[in-house]
């Protein structure tokens, strides 16, 4: 039931800012301050040591592929394996931890102790793929969750993938209705409960190729086959969590985005249709066939873009005007603005480099290290964001501003050092050790990437310091954090 209109006396014009809030919503979060906050801390944590895993690997793939240090480090029969540990802790366990975050301050007290086994499992999984490497086994190459034909990396992808089953089971009952009468909190609410749902349809499609897929397949061809449906659809989830990012970081820093709830909640909406195709896919099409893998691809490059690129636009338009106006800035908003704009510009240049890709060489790593690592900067801003709102320290303002830029930048350099060399037919997933000769231009581009991989892993570094010292630096007392949900 409507409230009833008050007199026009008391109907005055809202000042400026007001009437902007008001008109387009302010997208932000409450934080619970209770069991909920305390999961959240604790996959908060899990992704932190994923990234710190990954980095030490990460040193090993730079040193690897770059020119004259491969000779000096030989570790070029490590490289493979290396690889398909960076990979699944970087984006795989820190995407679904970044996730596992967001969805418990999401989510209503129901089903608590299914959210902690799930923490629980996806943190020994974790460890177990974290060193799983060092204990031999056939690296296997696959698209979205490369592999190690080994008992203790199998062991690990098992347990990590039974917790996200009870990660997301319990998002699916535990979340927070939305409601029709939409403001900026709910649209993010629906961005996330999005997320959830595209999640569970990905693990639906592994399991329906898992069941689907020959077993008498080779290792390449099965794993391959096994992750390629749902490995598309999970680009959905993390793009969904991208989207709310930005809108989220943006409001945190001033910048009004000039898009409703609505609006935005439509376009979450648009993201999450080719989602719902997905099964029609796996009926229409057997999971070996070619119209499977092309339909998926499709459906991933064009159905994706179209949530995107109207979000991008207007969060853009919304820090340049913010940029533009002569207000003082306050110096805790610097590491999130830091973050939001590398972000944008890391994933943008992402998605033009897709349109680039001819064959099968290292422009194919570097659209989606583009991509990717859009989205990572986007949830390290998240991070920032949330660290006094977990009661622990704010990020420390200088160094936390500067992180972004030079992990950003490193990226930057990698990604142009790679569409360089591949340009001149460098082929991907190679390391620098494997091959006899190369020209000068292939070299030069494939140290460019080098140099950018080592200032990366600096700025990847930098995170993970910074998020250890303010864990450690934790306020004492008990002041309110902001934004604290009753």
């Amino acid at each position: 039931m409507l409230a009833p209109r008050p007199p026009a006396t008391l109907c005055a014009a809202p000042p400026a800012h007001l009437a902007v809030d008001l008109a387009f919503g302010r997208f932000t979060l409450a934080i619970p301050h209770d069991a909920r906050m305390q999961l959240a801390r604790g996959w908060l944590a899990l992704g932190i040591a994923a990234l710190a895993a990954s980095g030490l690997l990460a040193v090993l793939l730079v040193l690897s592929r770059t020119p004259w240090l491969a000779k000096l480090f030989p570790v070029a029969g490590f490289f493979h394996a290396a690889l398909v540990a960076h990979v699944d802790l970087s984006v795989l366990v820190w995407f679904v931890a970044c996730g596992g975050v967001l969805w418990s301050l999401n989510s209503t007290r129901r089903w608590l102790p299914l959210g902690v086994a799930a923490l629980a499992l996806c943190a020994a999984g974790t460890a177990t793929i974290a060193v799983a490497p060092f204990f031999g086994g056939v690296p296997i190459m696959a698209n979205y969750v490369p592999v190690i034909e080994s008992r203790p990396f199998l062991a690990g992808l098992v347990l990590f993938g039974a917790g996200l089953v009870l990660l997301v089971g319990r998002g699916l009952f535990a979340s927070p209705l939305v409601g029709v009468r939409l403001d900026g909190p709910g649209a993010l609410r629906f961005g996330l409960n999005g997320a959830i749902v595209a999640t569970a349809v990905a693990l639906l499609a592994f399991a329906w190729s898992y069941a689907a897929v020959p077993g008498a397949l080779d290792g390449k061809a099965y794993y391959e086959l096994l992750f390629w449906g749902g490995g598309h659809v999970l680009q959905f989830a993390w793009t969904l969590l991208l989207l709310v990012a930005w809108l989220l970081l943006a409001d945190a820093v001033g910048a009004r985005v000039p898009l409703s709830p609505r609006v935005v909640a439509l376009l979450f909406g648009i993201g999450l249709a080719c989602v719902f195709a997905t099964p029609l896919v796996y009926f229409a099409y057997g999971v070996t066939s070619v119209e499977h893998h092309r339909l998926q691809t499709w459906m991933m490059r064009f159905g994706g873009g179209l949530a995107i690129a109207p979000v991008a636009v207007a969060v853009a338009w919304a820090l340049w005007r913010r940029a533009r106006a002569a207000r003082a800035r306050d110096p805790r908003t610097g590491p999130l603005a830091s973050a939001l704009v590398a972000s944008i510009v890391l994933f943008g240049v992402g998605g033009l480099i897709g349109f680039a890709i001819r064959g099968s060489d290292v422009r194919i790593p570097a659209h989606y290290h583009g991509a990717i690592v859009g989205v990572t900067i986007a949830m390290m801003g998240v991070a920032y964001w949330l660290l006094p709102r977990l009661r622990f320290a704010a990020p420390m303002p200088r160094v936390a501003t500067w992180q972004p830029a030079v992990y950003g930048a490193g990226q930057l350099l990698h990604i142009v050092g790679l569409v360089w060399s591949g340009g001149y037919g460098v082929q991907r997933k190679v390391a620098d050790g494997a091959v006899a000769e190369r020209s000068f231009e292939q070299v030069a581009g494939m140290g460019l990437m080098g140099l950018g991989g080592l200032i990366a892993i600096v700025g990847g570094m930098l995170f993970v310091v910074v998020v250890v010292v303010a864990v450690a630096r934790r306020p004492r007392g008990g002041d309110r954090p902001p934004d604290a949900a009753p």
